[in-house]
């Protein structure tokens, strides 16, 4: 990616943000090659004074058309999941590493693909603003890149699901398993309980906010 044509989000980035202005800010962003392909930026969103921040991979499909996160399938489940585990949408600001969709085209459907690590790297300033005007309770990455990219590559999402790590981005840190694999698992009795596990995770960090 050369370096002259995509500088990263960082130029982007505006003095003194606060969430509107962060969010104004990055609809113009052309700070890595994602933006040319996407509709839209589909910025975080929640509360200033949101006690915990969920992190996921980048928007998908549903999430590209309508600029806002965690919309579609993956998100009505994680929300149903975080109502059953006794956390309110206020309580939670909801964003994710990459702020563009990143597909490749099969017929007429965009299948989601996987942010490499330059475009994450690139993407990075926009989700460390948000995490300065936050300052969230706890951090929450859903999924293996989220994860890998704020708690470092020995953070594993399969073994340490819903244990909270040392972290400068947060008093507590951890991370589960993106909404999205569950809607992937083989049958109903293995997604049945994906979500009760997911669903556990949640408590868990629940009962760290209060």
């Amino acid at each position: 990616m050369p370096e002259t044509a995509y500088p990263t989000a960082e130029p982007f980035v505006p003095e003194g943000p606060t969430l509107p202005k962060l969010r104004r800010a990055a609809e113009g962003c052309t700070g890595c090659p994602l933006h040319e392909g996407a509709t839209q930026t589909v910025f975080g969103e929640g509360s200033r004074q949101a006690k915990v921040m969920l992190v996921g991979e980048q928007p998908g499909d549903r999430e590209d058309i309508e600029g806002h996160p965690f919309v579609g399938p993956a998100g009505r489940l994680l929300d149903r999941a975080l109502e059953e585990a006794g956390i309110a949408r206020s309580e939670a600001y909801i964003t994710n590493v990459v702020k563009h969709f990143k597909y490749t085209m099969r017929g007429k459907r965009r299948i989601h693909q996987r942010p490499d690590a330059e475009e994450i790297r690139a993407c990075r300033p926009w989700l460390d603003s948000e995490l300065a005007v936050v300052k969230p309770q706890v951090l929450v990455c859903l999924g293996a890149t989220a994860a890998k990219a704020l708690l470092g590559p020995s953070f594993k999402v399969t073994k340490q699901r819903a244990e909270f790590v040392d972290s400068d981005l947060a008093p507590l840190a951890t991370g589960t398993v993106h909404p999205s694999s569950i809607l992937r698992a083989p049958d109903d009795e293995a997604r049945h309980r994906a979500y009760a596990d997911f669903v556990q995770d949640l408590r868990v960090i629940a009962g760290a906010l209060h």
